[in-house]
């Protein structure tokens, strides 16, 4: 089974601060962030795509990997077979 990766704009709430992620998705599943720069912060367009996704927290993303993990089907940590493998974080 082929698993697909897709990505969204997000705002990624801690404790102590609040700003956009790209968040990356293995079957509509968070897994991973990028940061981005400041410009991209106020790029209209990228507040817009955020404002209409969840707000995520750490807890999310550490819920989130740790099933992934238990399943071995972490892709940055397991070969899993995907559809799109160009639309992985680079890093």
């Amino acid at each position: 089974m082929k698993f697909k990766i897709t990505h969204s704009y997000n705002w990624y709430e801690t404790d102590t601060e609040t700003f956009i992620i790209k968040t990356y998705h293995i079957n509509n599943l968070a897994f991973t962030f990028d940061e981005l720069p400041q410009i991209a912060q106020d790029d209209p367009e990228i507040i817009r795509l955020a404002d209409e996704q969840l707000i995520l927290s750490p807890e999310i993303f550490f819920k989130n990997s740790f099933y992934l993990i238990d399943e071995e089907a972490h892709p940055c940590l397991f070969e899993v077979e995907l559809e799109n493998p160009e639309d992985m974080p680079k890093d």
